[in-house]
């Protein structure tokens, strides 16, 4: 980023300012927390109340059809964008109502309290594997195979295809997290949608005749007041489910243990007290969140932060720079795991918030506790450690690709 220049949300494109975003996002609320962005052709909105009130009030029905792609010359992804239309992410009421209602039947937070005992067998397995080695890489080794784990068994899918579920997710974030096009990427990503459509209408198909538990089954029987998903509903939103349960936990497992290593007093009081740890997870969601913006439309002309908004215009609410806005957190670039009215915005707000964020806070919560129990030395595997940290170019959803432990 050159000195001196504007700040712009493009700037995330340098993979210095990508491995510590947080100057940029306070240097863009300071300049102008709703600032048109001209590159991006969107409103750019960081300060906590204006992301609050975009993620409340704006329209999340962005997805553009597969005709308005082919006129633009990316035909290639309108299979995508065919799926994300039926994805409740992406809806509006009375849509987004109706499907997350019935969802709501499939994927209750009872339902999710009751894994616990399991993630934590599931845990305890993942670092039996590891535990003579006196190493690991909390990414490949926990953080990737948990969530993967828990969310085939969710689905009531083959955990043998796991691993193919968790390649196929990975590639479907390109485009839930980034607004730049990668041409190159596209055709690999047009594959795994492909292949993913096919495989769960397999799968829906393959439990209509000898019926298994898991949210698949649940999803076709999923009825209120005489509706029902449609199979094209059922595939988008597994899908969704799929992809969100995992880039979430395994993000935030990872930038959690990040964080703790890079500072050492909170890691050392939070080992000494572990009954600090649901706060420690929320002050690891608002510290460094998984999920860092998300895109939204004007549903009409309004005013937001002085500046005038027209009707269908897009607007990016970065929710990372949200959470450190000092108009709301007191000392928001302090991590402090004991922080009160932790209300940050890494989850969403209102009728869009995250779908998995009490399975994804069990993960995090079971993980991070096994760890701490089991390795109350965990530190990084060489004294250097940062110098080779590597965070994926994905810019929405903010994560590393390795971080080797020692134990």
């Amino acid at each position: 980023m050159t000195a001196g220049a504007a700040p712009s949300l493009t700037h995330l494109l340098d993979p210095a300012v990508l491995a510590d975003p947080y100057p940029l996002y306070h240097r863009l609320r300071d300049h102008d927390p709703v600032a048109w962005e001209p590159y991006l052709h969107a409103w750019v909105v960081t300060g906590y109340s204006d992301v609050v009130t975009v993620l409340h009030d704006f329209s999340a029905d962005r997805t553009p059809s597969g005709e308005k792609l082919a006129a633009i010359g990316l035909a290639e992804l309108s299979p995508i964008a065919d799926v994300m239309m039926k994805q409740m992410l992406f809806l509006d009421a009375p849509t987004h109502t109706r499907i997350r209602r019935l969802a709501s039947h499939a994927f209750s937070p009872a339902r999710v309290a009751v894994l616990r005992e399991h993630v934590a067998n599931i845990v305890d397995e993942l670092l039996d594997r590891v535990a003579v080695n006196g190493s690991m890489d909390i990414l490949a080794d926990v953080a990737h195979p948990l969530p993967y784990t828990i969310t085939a068994e969710m689905l009531g899918v083959p955990l043998t295809d796991a691993p193919q579920l968790a390649a196929w997710s990975k590639d479907f974030a390109e485009v839930l997290g980034n607004f730049q096009h990668n041409p190159e990427r596209a055709p690999q990503v047009r594959r795994s949608v492909d292949a993913m459509i096919a495989y769960f209408a397999a799968a829906i198909a393959e439990i209509k005749r000898r019926p298994r538990a898991g949210l698949i089954r649940s999803f076709i029987e999923a009825g209120v007041d005489g509706d029902h998903f449609t199979h094209d509903e059922i595939v988008a939103n597994v899908i969704l489910t799929m992809v969100g349960g995992q880039e979430t936990t395994t993000n935030l497992i990872a930038n959690g243990m990040l964080t703790l290593l890079r500072h050492p007093a909170e890691h050392g009081r939070l080992q000494r007290d572990l009954a600090l740890l649901p706060g420690a997870i929320e002050e690891m969601l608002r510290f460094e969140p998984p999920s860092q913006q998300t895109a939204r439309l004007a549903p009409d002309d309004r005013l937001l932060g002085g500046k005038r908004i027209a009707k269908g215009q897009a607007v990016i609410a970065v929710m990372a720079a949200a959470n450190r806005d000092p108009a709301r957190f007191p000392e928001p670039d302090r991590f402090d795991i004991g922080r009160r009215d932790n209300r940050h915005l890494s989850f969403g707000w209102g009728a869009h918030f995250c779908f998995g964020a009490a399975l994804a806070r069990i993960e995090a919560h079971v993980t991070f506790d096994r760890l701490l129990r089991r390795f109350p030395r965990l530190r990084g595997r060489s004294a250097d450690f940062e110098s080779g940290l590597e965070w994926r170019t994905n810019l929405g959803l903010r994560g590393l690709t390795s971080l080797p432990l020692a134990f």
